[in-house]
């Protein structure tokens, strides 16, 4: 029997490492390249007192207003200690996934693709909830009316005070619901667009990349379009269990906090009858298109090129 291959062991290692750096990073820029955005979409997703009557762009001015330009990012500190581990997670789980499914069927390259990105969102929402939980608890909060002092503050009030363990995994179950088709869908996307763009228009969209195989890659503005492209398809699918998410989370500091304390199916059928469709279960939904493209096409971008930075093959995925 032939001994183990050490070099390909230690290899193999050196790729999960490079692209979980790559996905922390792709997360942490996409993030904060949308953060006022993500506070004001919590903002009206959860129907805040302060900020329910107003539209997107009014909303933006009225937090501007009352917190100083330091509100718009309230909570993103909390979003970096998740958003490193989740992209990280994410990413990386994507890239295993993706060659797991393939060795046991590679006759179906568009199932694997979409198999594999829901699963990797599934696997990095589910280590990272309580993040999630307790970010978007202080960026609904609002200067003058916080209940909550800090991250360690919100942790400890929340399992001493409001439930236990369980108050950090509040709304887990319509997250898993939702991230599911939502993740599938934006790795699907933007690899599928990739392939087109470089399987048609190789000498416009493409370039070669000489630190990896040799094969082509996305030069930057299709890396976005693309993305950006993949990130609406995604969200416009995925979008009212993120708000019945955000209803669950948030359930405690709402005025009526007892109406969301049941289940998933059952908040998703109060906020259709209370709210209807439009300002229900898409409430929001214009700053989630202006914030989930530039989001995920900022994401992917930056995990395309730091995957270059390392060496790493970024060509089509066939």
């Amino acid at each position: 029997m032939s001994p183990p291959n050490k070099e390909g062991g230690n290899q193999n290692v050196d790729v999960i490492i490079k692209t979980f750096i790559a996905g922390g990073m792709a997360g942490c820029f996409a993030k904060t390249s949308v953060a006022p955005l993500d506070r004001v979409k919590i903002l009206l997703q959860a129907h805040n007192q302060h900020y329910k009557h107003l539209g997107v762009l009014s909303a933006l001015r009225r937090v501007t207003w009352k917190e100083g330009v330091a509100g718009l990012y309230r909570g993103n500190g909390v979003q970096m200690l998740r958003i490193f581990p989740y992209g990280a997670i994410q990413f990386m789980a994507y890239e295993q996934y993706k060659e797991i499914i393939k060795s046991l069927n590679d006759h179906h390259p568009h199932l694997t693709k979409l198999c594999a990105g829901s699963l990797a969102g599934l696997t990095a929402i589910f280590f990272t909830y309580p993040l999630d939980v307790v970010r978007a608890r202080i960026a609904f909060q609002v200067k003058g009316d916080q209940l909550y002092l800090g991250l360690v503050d919100a942790v400890k009030t929340m399992v001493y005070v409001e439930g236990g363990i369980k108050s950090l995994f509040r709304g887990i179950v319509p997250s898993m619901l939702g991230m599911a088709p939502y993740a599938g869908l934006s790795f699907y996307s933007f690899e599928t667009l990739k392939s087109l763009c470089l399987e048609h228009f190789p000498d416009w969209l493409g370039k070669p990349c000489s630190k990896n195989t040799g094969g082509l890659v996305l030069i930057l503005p299709a890396k976005l379009v693309c993305g950006g492209v993949a990130g609406a398809i995604a969200q416009g699918m995925a979008y009212p269990l993120d708000v019945v998410r955000r209803r669950i989370q948030l359930s405690d500091m709402l005025p009526e906090s007892h109406k969301y304390s049941g289940s998933w199916l059952r908040t998703l059928v109060l906020v259709y009858q209370e709210d209807g469709v439009s300002r229900g279960l898409y409430r929001g939904m214009s700053i989630n298109f202006i914030r989930a493209m530039p989001m995920v096409a900022v994401s992917f971008s930056i995990y395309e090129m730091s995957k270059q930075m390392f060496g790493l093959d970024t060509g089509v995925d066939r």
